[in-house]
């Protein structure tokens, strides 16, 4: 499903219950985090400020903060739905029948209708109804989050960038530090592809467009960790089953969606630096001040309608906790591509998604969930996961009791831990270097003969099956 503007999707939160309107002028700073971090960490809704403090735009957070909101941004009746469209789509059933065969080609040739496209019609489009002269940041209520934070933080930015080498685009979400009304930080990490850009540009100029709203599915487009030579902006088509369309900026040569609420539109020289932070991260601590590229806006257009989309982080779970389910359910089946033999990923948001992944498997033979561990550790962004416990098939792995007392029974700490080294996520403080450190691999898995375990694995304790029916059976006269 399309949303026809973030605005749209905000009156289907409100008909569905999942939205609050709060008329009071909270202050974006501090004061909306304390309130929008009680109303996640409590199972809340979607909150629409009205009339945030010294703003007239409304701001909107916590629009993604639950499994169905998440479900709703991307257009699908559940999660898993859409991983089942997913897998459906990367394992075809061959097609025998002259009907199969016209479903087959039916169903992929529509792939190509979702590629992002130029803007039907002639117009001002929605995201540019507006040319700010001069343009200033200070128009929008952006948020400093926590205490200590270096300053305001732009924390949903759609960071549009072009390969200097290839031309292909992406879209990636980097926490952007607001200096002033025309410079922000630029939080580019050593292993994102907004940095990779930036390396490849060989010291020129590089143009950069920033929008934030429009369709949901944009925003969550950012965050997905696609390969590099895959457009985000087509990945938001497939998701919505329909193409975004796109118009030029007004000073850089870039593309953007032309649905969007705000685009600041600006470049970044590669040999500029400036401190950025310190910031309340997703980690739940203070990523300390460093130096990292700076953002010199030209333009800022916008909607006359403009939302502001906001989101905070800081010790989970909050609302980018879903951002890392939507991204574990649409890529398991990517993953199952590379190794069939992974049954479940559960990648905890108290351990911040890089941390830690609890995988289960259909282990078949000797040293079977090592190789996963390893194999994990190769694949894209799973480079910086720091810790991987694999578990048999018949683990839940969402069931976290279940995964704790299978792992701490099954495992001897002196043979199952495999200790490797590689990259760590650049925002991990405990590493023994920054960006490189320690992993940790624990095999949670039956241990077999041929593994050196030379003694017959315990059966579970479980009840007897016709016992259980039976007591089923005459449950409700027992009155408990």
């Amino acid at each position: 499903m399309a949303y026809a503007s973030l605005q749209d999707f905000v009156k289907t939160l409100e008909r569905q219950g999942e939205l609050k309107r709060i008329s009071w002028p909270a202050d974006p700073n501090l004061e909306i985090t304390e309130i929008a971090d009680r109303v996640m960490k409590s199972g809340g809704p979607a909150l629409l400020f009205e009339h945030p403090k010294g703003s007239d735009v409304p701001l909107l957070i916590n629009a993604f903060g639950s499994e169905k909101r998440m479900a709703l941004a991307i257009g699908a009746e559940s999660l898993d739905a859409v991983t089942a469209e997913i897998a459906d789509l990367i394992h075809p059933k061959v097609p025998h029948s002259l009907a199969d065969k016209m479903g087959f080609a039916v169903k992929y040739g529509r792939i190509a209708l979702y590629t992002p496209r130029k803007r039907k019609g002639v117009g001002t489009p929605p995201c540019q109804e507006v040319v700010m002269d001069p343009p200033r940041l200070s128009k929008f209520p952006i948020l400093k989050c926590w205490p200590n934070d270096g300053g305001p933080f732009i924390t949903l930015p759609l960071v549009f960038t072009n390969d200097p080498v290839t031309g292909i685009r992406n879209v990636g979400m980097y926490r952007m530090q607001v200096y002033d009304d025309v410079t922000t930080g630029m939080h580019w990490q050593k292993h994102k592809v907004g940095q990779e850009h930036m390396d490849d540009s060989k010291g020129k100029r590089m143009e950069v467009a920033v929008c934030l709203g429009g369709d949901p599915v944009y925003t969550y487009a950012a965050t997905a960790p696609v390969p590099k030579e895959l457009d985000e902006m087509l990945l938001a088509g497939f998701l919505r089953k329909q193409a975004v369309e796109l118009v030029p900026c007004k000073t850089v040569d870039i593309e953007v969606p032309h649905d969007v609420d705000i685009v600041l539109e600006g470049y970044v020289d590669p040999d500029e630096r400036r401190i950025e932070g310190p910031f309340g991260d997703h980690t739940g601590f203070y990523t300390p001040a460093e130096p990292f590229p700076v953002f010199h806006i030209t333009a800022i257009t916008h909607r006359k309608d403009a939302i502001y989309p906001a989101t905070i982080v800081g010790r989970p779970p909050m609302e980018d906790a879903w951002f890392g389910k939507a991204t574990e359910r649409l890529f398991l089946p990517i993953i199952r591509m590379q190794l069939p033999e992974v049954v479940n990923l559960n990648l905890p948001a108290e351990a911040c998604f890089h941390n830690l992944a609890i995988v289960s498997i259909n282990k078949r033979y000797p040293g079977h969930a090592r190789k996963v561990m390893h194999a994990l550790w190769g694949l894209g962004l799973m480079m910086l996961t720091k810790i991987i416990v694999v578990v048999d098939s018949d683990v839940n792995v969402h069931d976290l009791s279940e995964v704790l007392w299978k792992v701490t029974g099954n495992i001897d700490p002196q043979r199952d831990l495999e200790l490797a080294m590689g990259p760590l996520d650049q925002l991990d403080h405990a590493g023994m270097h920054p960006c490189y450190g320690g992993h940790m691999g624990i095999d949670a898995t039956r241990k077999w003969p041929d593994e050196g375990f030379d003694r017959e694995w315990p059966e579970e304790c479980v009840m007897d099956a016709s016992v259980k029916e039976r007591i089923d059976s005459v449950w409700s006269q027992l009155g408990l």
